[in-house]
């Protein structure tokens, strides 16, 4: 994995979860995948449409891919339903070893976060399962703002915990509304690719 890091004097780093440390996105596809299917989807979810909206918060994802495919949904029971196929499927997440190495490298020096678009008790377990719980005292989860990626709030709050400028911190991304949220903050980025999706 190349992994392209601008240059620059960073003083703090955050990371999304689901797709840039650990490998997710194909687990997250599958319960998204039965969840649609059992609120009335009658063909397999697009992977591409799923992709497109990596980092989005699971609430948001429910009401843009019903509205995608025409159905009328209630977004709360298909949250609730596609977070416990997940919790079924967390446990066999691999790590995505290039970047948690970076990450294992700054935090020996520098403040480091999470921000994420899942709920809060995912994004902990998923820190817990793959060990990687204790090098993160900052976790900005969809719980703790209003506006979700794209919208720059998650990153904007994981700097402020951190003490950190928002230009000194570098952000570590797998999806486009996470690199346009980084940019909204002012962050520079790092496109982590996703084995899914071609890193166009």
């Amino acid at each position: 994995m190349k992994l392209d890091i601008p240059p620059g004097d960073f003083a703090g780093y955050i990371f999304d979860l689901d797709g840039t440390l650990v490998d997710t996105m194909p687990l997250h596809y599958r319960a998204w995948d039965e969840a649609m299917r059992a609120a009335g989807l009658q063909c397999q979810l697009d992977e591409e449409l799923f992709y497109s909206l990596g980092g989005v918060p699971t609430l948001k994802v429910a009401e843009l891919i019903g509205k995608h495919y025409g159905l009328k949904v209630d977004p709360h029971a298909i949250f609730d339903h596609k977070e416990s196929l997940f919790k079924a499927l967390q446990k066999d997440a691999k790590l995505i070893e290039p970047v948690v190495a970076i990450a294992r490298r700054v935090a020996a020096t520098h403040p480091v976060a999470i921000a994420s678009g899942g709920p809060r008790d995912i994004v902990g377990r998923s820190l817990e399962l793959a060990g990687l719980a204790p090098m993160f005292k900052v976790v900005v989860s969809a719980d703790d703002v209003v506006h979700g990626k794209p919208a720059p709030d998650m990153f904007l709050l994981a700097a402020k915990m951190m003490g950190v400028a928002p230009e000194k911190c570098l952000v570590f991304e797998d999806a486009e509304p996470g690199m346009r949220a980084a940019e909204a903050a002012g962050m520079k980025w790092v496109r982590v690719p996703s084995r899914k999706k071609k890193a166009s």
